[in-house]
């Protein structure tokens, strides 16, 4: 089969001829440089060049080379940045940092650093309706995010790839966050929920404008539309499923009905940790395709999702634990993992192999080495 008809059955629900295989299309299931750069040495292969695709994360951008070589079977798009900003790290003697176009302030240790956190929030001090109007907005629409994009996108498309593209930041359940800070923005949701609704109302005008940008150059190729909504933490949902409910899901439901209105692509979104609360309502506002599937979180167990969700959604993910067995388990618990992990999420299609969130720095060669060539192995229907 062709990489686009096998992804295309999978999330029809079909088995294909074997399990589609994604390395790094989303920016929220990737490979971190530092493990990329030790896997090419395990395998002697030049890793003195590798390009930061994420900045934030730190993840690898995987050659086309080496996709095919791993017979990757999707091909993810990122927007340009936009003409009035432009990435540019400072550093000190400890530390370097970023602003975003956003306003936010990412930073990294030199010495032990394996990504940018968050150390300054934009809205932090803004807490009327009045300051976020006054705020100054990113463009969404800036033809600087858009050039080229069509170009690539037909490229991918006629070698016969599923093409995925994303939004331009974190969706409707973390940028808020990361404006207004972590503490600021949970209280905002129970005190002052007019602000609240004010501030997801600009966001969703942002990324409404910028999908439909993308549906007009690319709507006809794209195969996937990624939104980013991380809802969960290891024990259960950031929010009660109620203010979900109130604050995000009527958003997602507006901004996925565009996506499906303009082009026959299918809605993946990216949740970590436990959301299986939440699960129902991604389904209702449209959700096909859920990520990453954190089958170490609480109520995450592969078997329950599988059997109450798999006829309404793809797993795209959940294909082997990255929080423990990754890392830290032998090549034989990998091996063991990975093939569970098939046996329960393959049947009847629904399932595109992917790890559970980003391949981290301290994954060892040899696991990855074992968790593909167990993929190989017992990834055929």
């Amino acid at each position: 089969m062709q990489p686009r008809e096998r992804v295309l059955k999978a999330l029809n629900h079909q088995e294909p001829d074997r399990i589609p295989f994604d390395l790094g299309s989303t920016l929220v299931t990737g490979i971190s440089s530092r493990a990329y750069k030790a896997y090419l040495e395990y395998l002697g292969k030049p890793a003195e060049k590798i390009e930061i695709v994420d900045m934030v994360q730190q993840l690898a951008s995987v050659p086309e080379e080496m996709l095919r070589e791993l017979e990757v079977d999707i091909r993810g798009l990122w927007p340009g940045p936009p003409s009035n900003w432009k990435l540019e790290i400072e550093e000190d003697e400890n530390y370097r940092w970023f602003k975003d176009e956003w306003g936010i302030i990412w930073k990294m240790p030199k010495v032990a650093g394996f990504y940018f956190d968050m150390q300054f929030h934009p809205l932090a001090e803004i807490d009327s309706i009045e300051g976020l109007r006054k705020h100054k907005w990113p463009n969404p629409t800036d033809p600087a995010r858009f050039v080229g994009l069509r170009e690539k996108a037909e490229a991918a498309y006629n070698a016969g790839y599923a093409v995925v593209m994303g939004n331009m930041t974190g969706g409707f359940a973390e940028i808020p966050a990361w404006l207004r800070g972590f503490e600021n923005w949970y209280c905002d949701l129970a005190l002052n929920p007019q602000f609240a609704h004010e501030l997801l109302d600009i966001t969703l005008d942002i990324q409404m404008r910028y999908v439909e940008k993308i549906l007009e150059v690319i709507g006809d190729l794209l195969t996937v539309y990624i939104d980013s909504e991380d809802a969960g933490s290891q024990k259960g949902p950031l929010m009660s499923r109620k203010m979900f409910q109130e604050f995000v899901k009527p958003r997602l439901k507006q901004l996925y009905e565009m996506v499906k209105k303009r082009s026959r692509a299918k809605i993946f979104v990216h949740s970590c940790g436990s959301v299986y609360e939440l699960i129902p309502d991604f389904i209702e506002a449209g959700v096909d395709i859920l990520n990453p599937v954190q089958i170490s979180a609480k109520h995450m167990d592969p078997v329950r999702l599988k059997r109450e969700f798999g006829k309404d959604l793809t797993f795209w993910g959940g294909g082997v634990d990255t929080q423990y067995i990754l890392p830290r388990g032998t090549p034989a618990e990998v091996r063991d993992c990975v093939r569970r992990q098939i046996e329960i999420l393959a049947p009847g299609g629904g399932f595109v192999f992917n790890t559970v969130h980003n391949i981290q720095a301290d994954v060892p060669p040899q696991n990855l080495e074992a968790m593909l060539l167990t993929l190989k192995e017992y990834g055929k229907y």
